[in-house]
């Protein structure tokens, strides 16, 4: 037996668990969406990271993040057990556009999506926002804080972001825990209240 899963209890699911849950975790390219599953999963989480390369360059765009060195090539998953009959399964999509394909099948049995935003590239956000309404996939909306990002009103941000008014917007900061916990319940709420 492998002894990291000995060593890691957390490891296994609960046998009382009787509910799980698919959440996606999407946003545009280097928004958080690896550090925030990476926060909240009680498991070691699966990551698909991989170093930046000059063919890369070319495609993806480091305005704003030049420290970027990796990127996620297929998913990060982490797993959330809220109670011991619910678990939430996080999945995280990557953000470039070249990875539109994978993303899409993602969204299969998903019950709804967090889209994660920065402020620094609010723009990049509309063609996430545009796949999840093509699916049919409910979403609420966070806003990854960055030391250097401008701030904001949730009014301006909503606007900029052309949000209907039910949809959640809050902000966290994706390596925190508590507050991207809030993230979270914001869009579990969110799809407790939408009819069925």
């Amino acid at each position: 037996m492998d002894s990291a899963l000995v060593s890691e209890p957390a490891a296994y699911l609960r046998p009382t668990v009787r509910i799980s849950v698919k959440l996606l975790v999407v946003g545009h390219f280097a928004v958080g969406k690896t550090t925030f599953v990476g926060t909240l999963s009680e498991i070691r989480p699966l990551h698909t990271e991989e170093k930046m390369t000059q063919a890369g360059a070319l495609v993806d765009d480091l305005s704003g993040v030049p420290e970027k060195t990796t990127t996620t090539v297929a998913m990060d998953f982490g797993r959330l057990t809220l109670n011991d009959q619910l678990v939430l399964y996080l999945f995280g999509a990557p953000g470039q556009q070249r990875f539109t394909r994978l993303w899409q099948d993602m969204t299969q049995g998903a019950l709804g999506a967090l889209v994660l935003a920065d402020t620094r590239r609010l723009d990049q956000s509309f063609e996430v926002m545009g796949l999840l309404e093509e699916h049919g996939l409910p979403y609420a909306v966070a806003v990854n804080h960055f030391p250097d990002a401008p701030f904001y009103s949730d009014a301006d941000i909503r606007e900029a972001l052309d949000l209907l008014p039910e949809t959640p917007l809050v902000t966290c900061d994706a390596r925190d825990a508590r507050s991207s916990t809030q993230a979270l319940i914001a869009l579990v709420e969110y799809l407790q209240r939408r009819p069925r």
